[in-house]
């Protein structure tokens, strides 16, 4: 954990991003100090962009002493963080939650409607995956933010690709045109998937119980429209559809690499950069970081979007929210930080800073140029965002209830499902034991 204590200093330039903050702040007690525990960006330099934000354009100009915590997620030190503070209703007034953990920690956080009708009413809608899963019972727990935010796509060597895996993936998404991908198909992505990894450069598949597997192996399960639950809390692991994909999942199990079961959320990173893997699904930080440390890796990597099934063709996104707790001891000063984080003004220096893997919530803010304009090789984040085509900003682990879903996640049924099968346990077996998880679940 890194620590940087911001203090207070002369007024800024760039003040008038913070009319929408104005309402929260005016009060006796706005000024005083405040605390914000966020995760420690992958991209090298990210960190330092957000919090001269927060410092120069927000609590100089407010005259609020503001702390800020980057917290690794590497160990869960993040989740563990948000456990522990909740528990002992003591510690940061705002921290970061992605995913289903504010619905986990629902009794604990302040309703944020205020700040984002007015955030809504600055920025124009919120995509509705990120929606789906900042409510909880009608009532939004955070604020929904750029920083952090992914999609986690395709991110390819489209030379190794395209020579091992005969598959052209810059023609499939061309830069700054529509994507190209009809035959980008999960049934296409094994046949490269094969090929790759019998010349030595397969795809770097993470299989174990880590933020990566679950969004990749989720999506899968989405594009094959196979559910564990329904919205109602129905189990619906023993239908046609799970049994497909895990049909589809044993197969590709074997295409992975040998240890994918042991991988944690770096390791397919370090798989691109060291020039073995032709393919990882990821936002861009391991290009980022291949651009400092492995420029002749970077300059052949390009991003797209995942394989179209059944069902459908779906990006798992993982969206970012801040959210105040309700023990915070500054809870005016800190819904108006949240305002100000959650500007365009704001958004478009993170997405800037974090070389294109931050992806605002705001559909109006795909129009940022940095995508376009990022290199080696320019162009090669064009497709990152979702603009255009079928793809979906998709939700894993959906339409379960909140509370049941976030177990999903955070056991990797999913990823469990498909690695038993692939080990030798029968289809039965293996359906009767997810069920009997979910039943577990429904009892929690």
């Amino acid at each position: 954990m890194s620590q940087s204590k911001l203090s207070r200093r002369g007024v800024v330039a760039g003040g008038a991003a913070l009319g929408l903050a104005a309402p929260f702040v005016r009060s006796a007690n706005a000024a005083g100090s405040l605390t914000i525990g966020l995760w420690d960006h992958w991209v090298p330099g990210a960190n330092e962009v957000q919090s001269a934000i927060i410092k120069e354009e927000w609590a100089d100009k407010e005259k609020v002493d503001v702390k800020v915590d980057y917290i690794t997620s590497q160990g869960n030190k993040l989740l563990l963080t948000l456990a522990v503070e909740a528990q002992s209703r003591s510690g940061h007034d705002i921290m970061e939650f992605t995913n289903w953990d504010s619905a986990q920690y629902n009794q604990s956080l302040e309703n944020h409607d205020d700040v984002v009708k007015q955030v809504v009413a600055q920025n124009g809608p919120i995509n509705p995956a990120v929606e789906y899963l900042g409510k909880y019972d009608g009532r939004w727990l955070g604020v929904p933010m750029t920083r952090g935010t992914l999609l986690l796509g395709c991110n390819v060597r489209f030379d190794m690709l395209k020579q091992y895996g005969d598959v052209d993936y810059q023609a499939l998404y061309p830069a700054g045109k529509p994507p190209n991908d009809a035959s980008w198909t999960w049934d296409a992505f094994m046949v490269a998937a094969e090929k790759t990894q019998k010349a030595g450069h397969g795809f770097g598949l993470p299989l174990g119980n880590t933020t990566d597997t679950n969004q990749w192996v989720g999506a899968l399960f989405l594009a094959y429209g196979a559910q564990l639950m329904d919205a109602k809390g129905n189990i619906t692991v023993k239908t046609d559809q799970v049994k497909q994909v895990l049909e589809y999942g044993k197969k590709l199990a074997g295409f992975c690499p040998a240890d994918a079961q042991a991988w944690d959320d770096s390791s397919n990173n370090k798989w691109l950069i060291s020039g073995t893997g032709s393919l990882i699904f990821n936002p861009p930080s391991a290009w980022a970081v291949a651009k400092r440390d492995a420029p002749q890796v970077a300059e052949k990597c390009w991003f797209g979007g995942f394989p179209k099934g059944p069902a459908g063709r779906f990006n798992p996104i993982l969206p970012r929210f801040y959210g105040v707790w309700n023990f915070s001891k500054n809870k005016p000063a800190a819904k108006s930080l949240l305002a100000h984080l959650a500007t365009r003004q704001a958004a478009e220096k993170q997405v800037a800073a974090s070389q294109g893997y931050d992806i605002p919530p705001y559909v109006k803010f795909n129009d940022f140029k940095t995508w376009e304009d990022e290199g080696p090789p320019k162009g090669a984040l064009s497709h990152y965002p979702i603009k255009g085509g079928d793809q979906v900003a998709g939700v894993v682990c959906s339409p379960a209830p909140p509370l049941i879903a976030a177990q999903i996640w955070a056991q990797a049924i999913q990823a469990q499902m498909v690695v038993r099968y692939y080990k030798g346990e029968s289809l039965e077996k293996v359906s009767d034991w997810a069920a009997q998880e979910l039943e577990g679940f429904k009892r929690t």
